[in-house]
């Protein structure tokens, strides 16, 4: 994962008031994709909805992930054990959903390719400064692979949903820490291919994919220097909607999906 001929540094802090507009954007498409997948019915034709806007939720939540546990914690793996607090409280109403056999929410896939993306990070660091054994490094991220192998059958987004987040890691650091030379950009160019090539493998239709793209795209563009020009965001979302609205929602929709089973047993 190194970034350049000298080795790896530390990240720089890019400005990153558009991870503000991105939760906005993320709950909204989040909301969309599941009224459209477990709400609406067949007869409405609004799939659409949720192969094009939908598909833009997960690799924006993966993208603040990812930049926030590359340049705004000290410590990755105790906001991953945050994130898995929230899916926690999600599984219960998620596991109501329609779907064929068990299933770990989105927060788990998330929580897990932060602590894979930061693992792989500062192994990576300490090898290209010497402070660490390459062949014993080698052999853990070969474990790490097996790990992310039975893992992946089993969080939603399965084994590219894992894989995200450490993409996006790696892409983000190269952009951010790119020189003008042109060594250093066809590195970071090429940093950035892993994500794009996860993301596009994703989805099944053209449409979905398109948009997965587009979004991932938007969010190089960001770490290569477009977060800048960025403004702040005009309502700055409240943290305790932030934390809440994603068990909450699935527990609203799993209440409405079982509304009348529920009556019946009632009465």
């Amino acid at each position: 994962m190194s970034t350049s001929a000298t080795g790896l540094k530390a990240p720089s802090r890019p400005a990153s008031q558009w991870t503000n507009w991105g939760q906005w954007a993320a709950l909204v498409t989040m909301t969309v994709d599941h009224v459209t997948r477990y709400l609406l019915p067949d007869a409405w034709n609004a799939g659409w909805a949720s192969s094009s806007i939908g598909r833009i939720a997960f690799p924006l939540f993966a993208a603040m992930v990812a930049w926030h546990g590359l340049f705004n914690t000290r410590n990755p793996r105790r906001y991953a054990w945050r994130i898995v607090v929230i899916g926690l409280f999600a599984q219960l109403p998620y596991m109501t959903m329609p779907r064929d056999g068990f299933q770990l929410n989105i927060c788990f896939t998330l929580a897990l390719g932060l602590v894979w993306g930061s693992w792989l990070r500062d192994t990576a660091d300490r090898v290209s400064r010497s402070q660490g054994s390459l062949p014993l490094a080698a052999l853990a991220t070969a474990a790490t692979l097996v790990a992310w192998y039975i893992i992946g059958h089993w969080v939603e987004y399965s084994h590219l949903g894992l894989l995200l987040i450490p993409a996006y890691m790696l892409a983000f650091q190269a952009l951010n820490q790119a020189s003008l030379q042109l060594s250093d950009r066809l590195l970071a160019t090429l940093a950035a291919l892993p994500v794009l090539t996860v993301a596009g493998m994703m989805n099944s239709s053209d449409m979905a994919k398109s948009f997965t793209v587009a979004t991932t795209l938007l969010m190089l563009f960001f770490a290569a220097g477009a977060a800048r020009f960025v403004p702040q965001v005009i309502i700055k979302m409240p943290r305790k909607l932030w934390l809440a609205w994603y068990p909450g929602h699935f527990a609203v929709i799993a209440l409405i999906l079982h509304w009348p089973w529920l009556m019946e047993k009632i009465a």
